[in-house]
């Protein structure tokens, strides 16, 4: 594709998946944003960059785990939150909902029930435990890495599930992968974590994520039929806290 037609798509997945002040007439038509979703992984990127600058900016006058604070601050306001409320949504719907109508009805309430207050608590525990245990060095790597691949996670899920909605903020992003596409986003991540994350490390990492994200698909597969825009969050989020993990586990 045409350079400014790559440009305008990588815009527009910016401006969706995140409060980067993204200036310029390029991104808001439809027909990028349904392919925005290859740019997905480099969003995460683009975030865990934010959150590692921001880690290494503040351990240089606060301790290890005050940094840690701040850098996942840092990146649930770039986002907005929009993961983390996509984790909620998914909690509450399957914790509550026993048919797929009800787990659908749930998910789309804004407020967030007991379901999903815990499930955040968790999340967002795990994921600052986690990133506390590592050595400080490898704290910003885990940060870029963890998020872009849990990305390129929750875009596999998307492209190997039907759309679980008539309609929906997720609905343009229903459309099949074509496997150019799939090996591009793939490469986009791939270059980074064989760079900077250590063999021994990378494996338990890349296993742990891939098998949270293969067990939501399972669930949401059985369960809805698909995904909604939730589910993706949901597996964006699982994936990156169980990378995180997995860093832990050589």
């Amino acid at each position: 594709m045409p350079f400014k037609t790559e440009l305008e798509i990588l815009v527009a997945a910016i401006r969706f998946f995140t409060r980067l002040p993204v200036t310029g007439p390029w991104g808001y038509d439809s027909a990028p944003l349904e392919r925005a979703i290859r740019y997905y992984p480099v969003v995460g990127l683009i975030v865990g960059a934010i959150g590692a600058v921001v880690f290494f900016t503040v351990s240089r006058f606060w301790t290890k785990p005050v940094a840690v604070f701040a850098a996942i601050a840092a990146i649930v306001y770039v986002t907005g939150a929009i993961h983390e409320d996509g984790w909620a949504d998914t909690v509450d719907g399957f914790g509550g909902g026993w048919t797929k109508e009800k787990i659908l009805e749930i998910m789309k309430d804004s407020h967030v029930g007991s379901f999903g207050v815990t499930g955040l608590t968790i999340l967002l525990l795990g994921r600052f435990l986690a990133l506390s245990e590592m050595d400080a060095a490898l704290i910003p790597v885990a940060l870029i890495a963890g998020s872009a691949f849990s990305r390129l996670c929750a875009t596999f899920v998307l492209s190997a599930l039907d759309y679980a909605r008539a309609d929906g903020k997720a609905k343009p992003f229903s459309n099949r992968l074509e496997c150019r596409e799939k090996l591009y986003i793939t490469l986009s991540v791939a270059w980074f974590l064989l760079i900077f994350i250590r063999f021994g490390r990378l494996i338990p990492a890349v296993v742990f994520a891939s098998v949270a994200a293969f067990w939501l698909a399972r669930l949401f597969k059985r369960r809805i039929g698909g995904y909604t825009g939730d589910c993706i969050g949901a597996v964006q989020q699982l994936s990156e806290l169980m990378f995180y993990f997995g860093l832990l586990f050589s």
